[in-house]
């Protein structure tokens, strides 16, 4: 959303209204749950609660929220810092009061591998599970092994992946994922990294070309366009 959507990087720039709107956008466009990033809240406590009511009343189905010190940073670069696992304990159970559907899921992710190391990582998973946290989202683990060592050490916990390119964490499958005890996998940039090459490569074309003639087919139709939003002209 934030390269998408602002064309800035993802280090907390973007506002807890604007994550909001989009979340929004995208639950009324589909009809499976939808989850968000709420970084890390956009605040202390007490924003944490309203950044979780606001979430829930646009109908997202949960949200994930980091133990980053704020300003954030994307979770695959180098220079993040954490916040004590304390306050992270303090921010779930605060989100976990205010939500009103029972049925709304928290996903706590801990960003402690790259700062403190995965022993770190697992203490404060457990910790935040035992706050109320409903998934734990352990952020830019960096081999199968850590993978597969982080779901031994919490068994009967709902776990995420979050497998981007270009980060820290192997391009592991679902199957595989699967396979160590994860329930869920995030590709969080791959459809806009595609997109945007794409992207790039059309403009290059019509720069030097001066027509979309030679692209029209790799372009998705006008019919197929109005299938997708669901419009019959």
């Amino acid at each position: 959303m934030s390269a998408g959507v602002g064309g800035v990087p993802d280090i907390g720039l973007m506002t807890r209204e604007e994550f909001v709107q989009q979340a929004g956008y995208l639950v009324r466009a589909v009809s499976i749950p939808v989850i968000s990033d709420s970084d890390t809240g956009f605040g202390d406590v007490r924003d944490v609660e309203r950044t979780l009511q606001a979430f829930e009343a646009v109908g997202v189905a949960g949200i994930h929220l980091e133990d980053q010190e704020f300003p954030k940073r994307c979770g695959h670069l180098s220079g993040k810092a954490v916040v004590s696992r304390e306050e992270m304990v303090e921010k779930l159970q605060a989100a976990v009061a205010a939500r009103r559907d029972p049925e709304f899921v928290i996903i706590a992710r801990t960003d402690a591998r790259a700062v403190n190391g995965i022993d770190d990582a697992i203490a404060r998973a457990q910790a935040y599970v035992a706050a109320g946290a409903d998934m734990i989202f352990p952020e830019a683990l960096e081999t199968r092994d850590e993978f597969a060592r982080f779901a031994r050490e919490l068994t009967g916990v709902s776990l995420i992946a979050n497998i981007t390119e270009f980060g820290k964490s192997p391009l592991l499958s679902v199957a595989e994922l699967a396979e160590l005890g994860y329930r869920a996998v995030l590709f969080p940039v791959t459809l806009l990294r595609v997109a945007m090459r794409a992207t790039e490569t059309a403009l290059r074309e019509l720069a030097e070309q001066g027509s979309q003639r030679d692209f029209v087919d790799r372009m998705q139709t006008r019919s197929e366009l109005y299938d997708v939003l669901g419009y019959k002209p």
